[in-house]
C-alpha cells in the first residue's frame, strides 16, 4: 500500500472549536482548550502517525481585528497557513454564517483542497445543520462539508477517511516513532500553565499574561521547572498572587498535576510572577516570547 503524508491547516474564528478538534484527531490534548476566546496563541504543529500515513495537523489562532502587537503577530501564523498547507480544514459554528471578507477572498482562491467543518452540531436540530450545509456549499464550494461534534467526536472517523483520500504519496516529514509535535516539552508546560491561568482567572487576566520557562532540569526520578508568568500592569500582579499568596499556590498545585500527567512523572514546579510593562505591545519582548 501507498504511503500518504501532507500538512493539513485549521483555520477559523476564536472559540469554534479548533483546538478541541485538534486534540480529538490526535487523542491527546496539545492545544490549550477552555471556553475563553483567543485561547491559542501560537501556531502548534501536531503529528498523527498511521502505518500508512502522516497528517501534520497546524492549530492556529482565531481570526480577529488585531488590539495589539501580539495579535498581529498571531495573524501573522494565520497567514502562513495559507501558504504551505495540502488542505485547509475551515472550522465554523452550526450557529454562524458571517465570514471575514479578506479570509473569505483567501478561500475562494485557494490552491489546495478545502473542507468546511461546521462544528458544535449537537447544539441544532438536523433542518438547521442541512441549511448550514448548503449554505457552505454555496458561498464556498469546498470539497466538503462535513457536520461534526469535535467534543462528542461525532464524524471525526469520517473526516480522517476523507482527509486521507486527500493526502499527496509520499514519505513521512517527520520521524514517526519519535515525534508527536514541532513543539519542545518547554512549550507545552508553558501552554499548560497558560491554560490553568484561563480557567482560573477572570477578566483581562488571561490576555494580559505570557508564560516561559527559564528553567528545565530533567532527572529520573523528578523533573525541576522554573517558570516566570509575565504581566502587563502591577494591578494584575496582585491578582495572579491573591491574598496570601493564596491565587498563585492553586494555580501552582493545578498546573504541576497537569505537567506530571505529561511528562509522566513527578514534577518540582516554581512559578514567579514579574511586570513587563504593556509587553503586549512591545517588539522586544514579543521576539523573546516567541512572537516572530
Amino acid at each position: 500500500m501507498t504511503h500518504k503524508s501532507g500538512f493539513v491547516n485549521i483555520v477559523g474564528k476564536p472559540n469554534v472549536g479548533k483546538s478541541t478538534l485538534l486534540n480529538a484527531l490526535m487523542g491527546q490534548d496539545l492545544s490549550v482548550v477552555t471556553p475563553k476566546a483567543q485561547t491559542t496563541r501560537h501556531r502548534i504543529k501536531a503529528i498523527l502517525n498511521e502505518e500508512h500515513y502522516q497528517v501534520v495537523f497546524s492549530d492556529t489562532p482565531g481570526i480577529m481585528k488585531p488590539a495589539y502587537k501580539l495579535h498581529e503577530r498571531m495573524l501573522d501564523a494565520v497567514e502562513e497557513t495559507f501558504t504551505d498547507a495540502d488542505l485547509i480544514l475551515y472550522v465554523t459554528e452550526l450557529k454562524d454564517r458571517k465570514i471575514d471578507e479578506d479570509l473569505l477572498a483567501k478561500l475562494k482562491n485557494r490552491h489546495v483542497p478545502l473542507f468546511v467543518l461546521i462544528n458544535k452540531v449537537d447544539t441544532g436540530e438536523q433542518a438547521e445543520v442541512e441549511e448550514a450545509v448548503q449554505h457552505w456549499k454555496d458561498l464556498l464550494d469546498p470539497e466538503v462539508v462535513l457536520p461534526v461534534s469535535a467534543l462528542h467526536r461525532f464524524q471525526l472517523d469520517v473526516l480522517m477517511d476523507k482527509i486521507v483520500a486527500v493526502l499527496p504519496e509520499g514519505p513521512a516529514y517527520f520521524d514517526k516513532d519519535e515525534e508527536i509535535s514541532d513543539r519542545n516539552v518547554r512549550f507545552f508546560v508553558a501552554e499548560i500553565i497558560r491554560g490553568k491561568i484561563l480557567q482560573q482567572y477572570q477578566k483581562e487576566i488571561p490576555y494580559s499574561v505570557e508564560v516561559v520557562v527559564d528553567d528545565y532540569k530533567e532527572s529520573p526520578e523528578i523533573d525541576r521547572i522554573k517558570t516566570v508568568i509575565y504581566c502587563a500592569r502591577e494591578s494584575q500582579k496582585a491578582i495572579l498572587l491573591g491574598h496570601g499568596g493564596a491565587a498563585i499556590k492553586k494555580l501552582g498545585t493545578e498546573s504541576r498535576k497537569r505537567i506530571e500527567e505529561f511528562v509522566g512523572k513527578k514534577v518540582y514546579l516554581e512559578i514567579t510572577v514579574k511586570v513587563a510593562d504593556d509587553w503586549r505591545d512591545n517588539e522586544k519582548m514579543l521576539r523573546r516570547f516567541g512572537y516572530e
